[in-house]
């Protein structure tokens, strides 16, 4: 937790102290959303959102804005309008994507059956099926109305992008289910659908009401690769990760039959992994354990890393040369580097 705020604290402060108020802001505004819709409705998506993590996605939105420093009066469209007020628009589009994130959670806890999300009961564990799922479609449905209303057609369509990448992505993950034949690279395109989607869209959005839409696709090429180093590293943190860092149990992935990049490279070094059916961990959870020391024993642990860093060193490429203050740049540098030390 400590490394979390660490890192935390050093992109808030490469970001200057605008960000920390636009995020300030953009907490205000999901607690606002979470209200108005019946009290069982309320209480679940309050306490969804209030779960909430580092709200790294509505970082990205106003790190990809334009100006010095997010939060500084640079005149309409930019973080700022000239009269010192919060741009709406870049607020709206920050909840947008935390919101549309948090449906997606909520949704995969009913179909994983999941007791435990960061750590906490699910909404599905708190309140059932009906609960869960009314509540993830309450949070998809505003996320979409929180961008209408900023009146961009350009900017609903990057959502609704890469609310599709993620809708394919689901069911790509539900089809590789069990399987004994996924290969890195399709593994790889689920990760760009399911996680980087969202990501990307998150920093074009910033991009776009930050008044430097020429910039939208090289920040949205950014947050593409960071978003992938986030679920590949993700997925590593499930196979070795203790459950009180992850706040689920250990190889919770592989008792759903998530076939992840770890076991895919432990299956080509350990032909007995090859011949294991998951579904027989399922009758005894404690046989994940084993499963799990097995695959780090391999050494495929340490490559899926490798691989992951590979797309942080290209994400930050992807910086070089841009139109963008060096403060900016090395926010997300910032960023990019906590998704790899989040895991270390």
């Amino acid at each position: 937790m400590n490394t979390a705020k660490a890192q935390l604290g050093a992109v808030l402060a490469a970001g200057g102290p605008g960000l920390a108020y636009m995020l300030d802001r953009t907490e205000a505004r999901l607690a606002e959303v979470a209200e108005g819709h019946g009290a069982e409705l309320a209480r679940h998506a309050s306490g969804t959102l209030a779960a909430g993590g580092k709200r790294l996605r509505p970082m990205l939105v106003f790190l990809c804005a334009g100006g010095e420093g997010v939060g500084e009066p640079r005149g309409e469209g930019n973080a700022l309008r000239a009269d010192g007020a919060p741009d709406g628009r870049l607020v709206a589009a920050a909840a947008a994507v935390e919101l549309l994130h948090m449906a997606t959670l909520v949704h995969d806890d009913v179909l994983d059956r999941a007791p435990l999300r960061r750590g906490r009961p699910t909404v599905f564990a708190a309140g059932g099926r009906l609960a869960a799922t009314a509540t993830g479609d309450l949070l998809f449905s505003r996320a979409f109305a929180e961008l209408a209303a900023t009146g961009s057609a350009d900017a609903v369509r990057a959502l609704s992008a890469a609310s599709s990448a993620l809708a394919r992505g689901e069911l790509m993950q539900r089809a590789d289910a069990w399987s004994d034949d996924v290969s890195p690279e399709r593994y790889l395109e689920r990760c760009r659908l399911k996680t980087a989607s969202l990501f990307e869209a998150s920093c074009r959005l910033g991009a776009l009401f930050g008044g430097r839409a020429g910039l939208a696709a090289a920040v949205g090429g950014f947050g593409e690769r960071v978003g992938l180093a986030f679920q590949m590293l993700d997925d590593v943190l499930d196979v070795s990760g203790p459950a009180e860092r992850t706040g689920k149990p250990h190889g919770t992935d592989l008792l759903d039959g998530t076939v992840t990049l770890p076991l895919i490279l432990a299956r080509e070094r350990d032909a007995g992994l090859r011949g294991l059916d998951l579904r027989e961990a399922v009758s005894d959870p404690t046989r994940a354990e084993g499963i799990c020391d097995r695959i780090a024993l391999t050494g495929a642990l340490g490559e899926a890393r490798e691989r992951a860093l590979e797309h942080v060193a290209e994400a930050k490429l992807a910086l070089a040369g841009l139109d963008m203050a060096d403060s900016r740049r090395r926010a997300l540098e910032l960023v990019a580097d906590g998704v790899v030390e989040r895991y270390a």
